[in-house]
C-alpha cells in the first residue's frame, strides 16, 4: 500500500465536507451520458463540483478500495482556480481551492 492512502483519503473526505458545507453537494447524480463525457473534467457535461462528486471522488475512492497507483500528477486546484475565476462566488470556493491544493501536493509528493 501507498504510503500517501491515509492522508489522501483523509484529504477526500475534507473536499467531500467542503462541497456538502457549500451547498455543491447533489442528491441526485447526473444522467449516464453526462457522467460518460470524454472531455477533461467533463467540462461539456458536467459543472466542476459536479465532477468531484461524482467522478473525482468516486474514482479516487475505488483507487484507494483496490489499492491501485495514485496517478503520478493532479492539476486539480488550477482547475479550480479557473472555474471559480469565471464565477461570482465571493470567497466561497477559497477553502475547497485550499483543499484541491493541498491533494494535488499529495499525489505529487515522492512515495
Amino acid at each position: 500500500m501507498d504510503v500517501r492512502f491515509p492522508k489522501v483519503a483523509d484529504q477526500l473526505l475534507l473536499i467531500e465536507r467542503e462541497l456538502r458545507a457549500q451547498g455543491w453537494w447533489d442528491d441526485v447524480p447526473p444522467s449516464a451520458e453526462a457522467l460518460n463525457s470524454v472531455e477533461p473534467f467533463a467540462v461539456d457535461t458536467l459543472e466542476f463540483e459536479q465532477w468531484l462528486q461524482w467522478i473525482f471522488l468516486p474514482k479516487m475512492k475505488t483507487i484507494l478500495e483496490q489499492d491501485l497507483p495514485l496517478p503520478n500528477a493532479s492539476g486539480i486546484q488550477e482547475m479550480a482556480e479557473m472555474v471559480f475565476a469565471q464565477r461570482n462566488v465571493q470567497g466561497k470556493d477559497r477553502q475547497l481551492q485550499v483543499l484541491l491544493k493541498e491533494f494535488d501536493l499529495l499525489i505529487t509528493a515522492s512515495r
